[in-house]
């Protein structure tokens, strides 16, 4: 295996191509090599985790069909914030992000309900229907509180965590350098601080006024008051992770990019490579 360029980034169309030789090339840059016969066309989205059709095209953003339900969970939210010491705003930004508020949610990876529980992170909580609000909501409360706990207080990264699982942050020793989670971080960040910041379903009109950082308490083992900041994705005392090859497997998981040969469950390929930004 060639690899002449080999810093690859989530969230495009890979092409397979193949020359006069047979030898095959996959590329992300059809253009350089017009020449050749284009075999397969594979589109790897940004990760497997969440979809973006739930995020809404703004902050305060929901599908109409939603909007009424609002500020229908809030009792649960206070409830949930109370029991597991987890910020309100805070609870209700990741919901908002989730779901939009939509107690049927469901991603195409299988995520359900108002905080997006994949059906592992559910067992694990001990819940038994992701689609009953009450436990939905304390379930994903909960395992934001483990976040915190295990990133040190942490939010950005525990955000990150909850969006990509928490393997990729300590992994990655940071916000993975997925752009879907990059940008999760900072809409939910930038919920909390617009709309949330201030309590339920009030929204922060001077969060931004003087300042374009919040302060968010959270209560955790290991910290008690963290700030969010919509200038970067990354909290400024979080490890910097270095940029590292990276490619989706056959299960549309992603890991580090192989050194030779790249093996599926059906099969083991060899080919030369060409990604570039």
């Amino acid at each position: 295996m060639v690899v002449l360029l080999s810093h690859t980034h989530a969230g495009q169309t890979i092409y397979q191509l193949s020359d006069s030789n047979g030898t095959t090339l996959l590329t992300n840059k059809k253009s350089k090599y017009s020449h050749l016969k284009v075999e397969k066309k594979t589109y790897y989205p940004d990760s497997n985790i969440h979809s973006y059709s739930n995020w809404g095209s703004s902050e305060a953003a929901v599908l109409p069909s939603y909007s009424k339900n609002k500020n229908a969970f809030d009792h649960f939210i206070k409830n949930a914030a109370q029991v597991h010491g987890v910020s309100e705003g805070l609870i209700k930004a990741v919901m908002h992000t989730e779901s939009g508020f939509n107690t049927r949610a469901r991603s195409p990876v299988g995520a359900q309900g108002l905080m997006q529980l994949m059906p592992a992170t559910a067992r694990r909580f001990n819940v038994s229907d992701s689609y009953d609000p009450q436990q939905n909501i304390h379930a994903g409360a909960q395992y934001l509180a483990w976040l915190l706990k295990r990133f040190n207080g942490n939010v950005q990264l525990a955000l990150a965590g909850y969006n990509a699982g928490e393997g990729n942050v300590a992994k990655y020793g940071g916000i993975p350098p997925f752009r879907e989670t990059q940008d999760y971080v900072r809409r939910v960040t930038s919920r909390f601080n617009n709309l949330y910041a201030g309590g339920l379903g009030h929204s922060n009109s001077s969060a931004n006024s003087n300042s374009n950082t919040a302060t968010l308490q959270v209560s955790s083992n290991n910290a008690s008051t963290t700030q969010l900041s919509n200038s970067t994705p990354a909290a400024s005392n979080s490890p910097k992770y270095s940029s590292r090859p990276i490619i989706v497997s056959a299960d549309g998981t992603f890991t580090d990019a192989p050194a030779g040969s790249f093996s599926t469950t059906n099969a083991t390929a060899r080919a030369k490579i060409y990604i570039s930004n």
